[in-house]
């Protein structure tokens, strides 16, 4: 077994993608990694090799916007382009696997029809996701595919964790909290428990803070509960969803303010969070340069719910021992997560000025009661492990 495993992980307006080497050695070797970003607009790739040079830069000629043109010129790139690439796998992200994914799987019509039939709870990532599939079976039709899904997890929550208040009949039907980032997630309790065993096995809160955001509660390093449920639009807010919301708004809206389904749909994926209450942009970082109070103000919400989760979460896990920051924001922002723990003082969260601000793994302080940390995932890595392992289970 020797040659690279390709990891797609396709959202919805960008593909994020990396080749491993799978070969004699225990431990698969990242060899290039990139990006296509703003995908339906202005479609630009940047490829980087193994210590991060760019290698390869490119943007995509006017017209050509779609994830399967996009996707089709990319493996191209990869297959022709960088130097020794013999593909003899892929792997994928898949947000979700419903009741019937538990685990990652090799990749067949059938669990496709599935799959699709779950376009509808992860409208953003699902279509993108099994787009990826589809364009590398048109190329290559004899390479192993699999699909590594966000959902799994979190499926061994406690059943009372999966549950809404609604009919058992629902319930049984599949309409419950699946919780997403898995990936991510499954990642940092690895990293978490190489960087530090014995915290590992304790009650930890991972942060996983990007354009979609996420807690999940740990237990030595399995999840117990999330803010995520039956889709992604639940829990925090985020850069363009809008998280927890009272269903009685979405009744309002079709109601009284006669708005279609896809008007509210198109709105609560696409038009709230960051994006709906600043006005301004879903950047993070757009937003904390700006001096419009709209900024601020859609800045500091985003603090306090993600601060209200955490602690709504320690009361989960009855208490707390560490809360990890990760994914873009949670990795690259001090001030954000400044502004998270600052409401988490009384449960004896203080930070260290310093190691935050140079973003450092340890960034407590020592007379703080609860560890918080910062970590950076990396969820191509956990689809090559989890595609290694399905195919020719070795020990990566």
């Amino acid at each position: 077994m020797n040659g690279q495993i390709l990891c797609l992980n396709a959202g919805s307006s960008s593909i994020k993608f990396a080749l491993f080497e799978a070969g004699a050695a225990t431990k698969l070797v990242r060899r290039h990694f990139g990006k296509v970003e703003e995908i339906g607009s202005d479609p630009r790739l940047t490829v980087k090799d193994a210590s991060g040079k760019t290698v390869i830069e490119r943007r995509w000629p006017e017209g050509v916007s779609s994830h399967e043109s996009v996707l089709e010129d990319l493996l191209t790139v990869v297959r022709h382009e960088l130097p020794g690439t013999d593909l003899i796998a892929a792997g994928h992200r898949v947000v979700h696997g419903g009741t019937r994914f538990a685990e990652p799987c090799l990749i067949e019509d059938d669990n496709l029809r599935d799959l699709d039939t779950l376009c509808a709870l992860a409208p953003l990532h699902q279509p993108h996701n099994l787009a990826a599939i589809r364009a590398v079976a048109a190329l290559l039709p004899d390479l192993p595919q699999v699909a590594c899904f966000d959902t799994a997890f979190h499926r061994g929550n406690p059943d009372l964790n999966q549950r809404f208040a609604l009919p058992r009949s629902l319930h049984d039907q599949g309409i419950r909290r699946y919780g997403f980032h898995g990936l991510s997630y499954e990642f940092i309790a690895d990293e978490l428990h190489r960087i530090d065993p014995g915290l590992a096995k304790k009650r930890v809160i991972v942060a996983h803070l990007g354009n979609g955001a996420s807690l999940c509660a740990m237990h030595d390093g399995r999840s117990i509960d999330t803010t995520m449920g039956f889709t992604a639009l639940d829990g925090l807010m985020m850069g363009t969803r809008c998280g927890s919301l009272d269903p009685g708004v979405v009744l309002h809206l079709i109601r009284q303010a006669d708005m279609s389904v896809q008007e509210v749909e198109r709105m609560l994926y696409r038009q709230s969070g960051l994006l709906g209450v600043s006005g301004l942009s879903s950047d993070v970082r757009t937003l904390l340069e700006s001096d419009d109070p709209r900024a601020q103000e859609a800045l500091d919400l985003f603090c306090m719910l993600a601060a209200k989760e955490i602690s709504a979460l320690a009361t989960v896990l009855g208490g707390l021992d560490a809360v990890v920051f990760t994914a873009g924001i949670g990795e690259n922002q001090p001030r954000i997560r400044q502004a998270i723990c600052n409401r988490l003082e009384w449960l004896g969260m203080v930070l260290d000025q310093t190691a935050n601000t140079t973003n450092q793994t340890s960034i407590s302080a020592v007379d703080g009661n609860i560890a918080a940390m910062v970590i950076p995932t990396d969820e191509e890595r956990m689809i090559a492990n989890h595609t290694c392992r399905l195919l020719w289970n070795p020990s990566p």
